[in-house]
């Protein structure tokens, strides 16, 4: 082979060597898990989206954001709730929006009695579709915004007038418990929690089983699940245990559609910053509106 011949074929192979490192390199920034086909289901569902405690919706504007850049909606408002449960919307939503979305800020954002984070979350629902008439929607909450979630679930579960949930994101939530003392027994973590292959703890605190109602009261059948929990080793996201985030499995037993799990580890799955990790922001965004 000439020089001049075997000059081509190195810039040939280099080039070609070269795609092949972009391309890898592209697959490196999505999850291994997550299977786009970057068709997004636009339609006028709403998702709301529920902050932790001692939060406020600033909390809710990472992922927010991340689905505003990815151009899954345009839409987004505010809704504010005063210690009274009275709601105030900062926004419009127009008659054509595509996958709206409603941040909640909760001004009473330490509060522990469970049933009002579901009171708070029933008067958010309660105000928008009183407006813009929403037939269905979806749920984001991340730690105690888990809480309006599943409290919202118990006690609107057999109201007809009220949307359909059809999809909710529960990220680094205590569903079986803290272990904080300060904070009443019937929402702490019980010493030596385990779980069963369904999710069931050995021992239940009576929030949990309050919650549990789900399993048998629920619709069946209507509602798909992503649990995001994280670890930073220890099987903990330095808050939370992860059996208390994994307990949702059962207290959602059969009632679910559908029921995933996604565990993010390393140092930024920790329970403070988790909602605003990246990774979690794509799979997120993947479940909810991708189809």
């Amino acid at each position: 082979m000439s020089y001049k011949l075997r000059q081509q074929a190195f810039v040939v192979s280099s080039v070609v060597i070269f795609i092949l490192l972009i391309i890898l390199m592209g697959a490196t920034l999505l999850p291994k898990d997550i299977k786009r086909n970057n068709q997004v289901d636009y339609n006028n569902i709403p998702t709301f989206f529920f902050h932790g405690g001692g939060s406020n919706y600033h909390a809710e504007d990472q992922m927010v954001n991340a689905a505003q850049k990815d151009g899954v909606t345009s839409t987004v408002i505010i809704a504010f709730v005063s210690k009274t449960g009275k709601v105030r919307l900062s926004g419009n939503i127009p008659e054509n929006a595509k996958n709206p979305i409603i941040k909640v800020n909760y001004a009473d954002n330490r509060e522990l009695n469970y049933n009002k984070h579901g009171y708070y979350a029933t008067n958010v629902v309660k105000k928008v579709t009183s407006i813009y008439h929403f037939k269905k929607m979806n749920m984001v909450g991340h730690s105690v915004g888990n809480i309006s979630i599943i409290y919202y679930m118990l006690q609107n579960e057999h109201k007809r007038n009220m949307p359909i949930l059809q999809k909710s994101v529960n990220i680094a939530g205590h569903f079986a418990g803290l272990k904080f003392n300060h904070i009443p027994k019937s929402i702490q973590e019980p010493a030596n929690l385990s779980l069963n292959k369904d999710g069931k703890p050995n021992k239940m605190n009576e929030s949990f089983k309050q919650m549990a109602r789900i399993r048998t009261d629920y619709p069946a059948k209507q509602l798909s699940i992503l649990n995001i929990i994280g670890d930073i080793g220890n099987k903990t996201d330095g808050t939370v245990s992860n059996n208390s985030s994994l307990s949702l499995k059962y207290i959602i037993g059969n009632r679910a559609k559908t029921y995933r799990v996604q565990k993010i580890i390393g140092k930024n799955a920790r329970h403070s910053i988790l909602h605003e990790n990246k990774k979690v922001d794509q799979i997120l965004i993947d479940f909810l509106w991708y189809k």
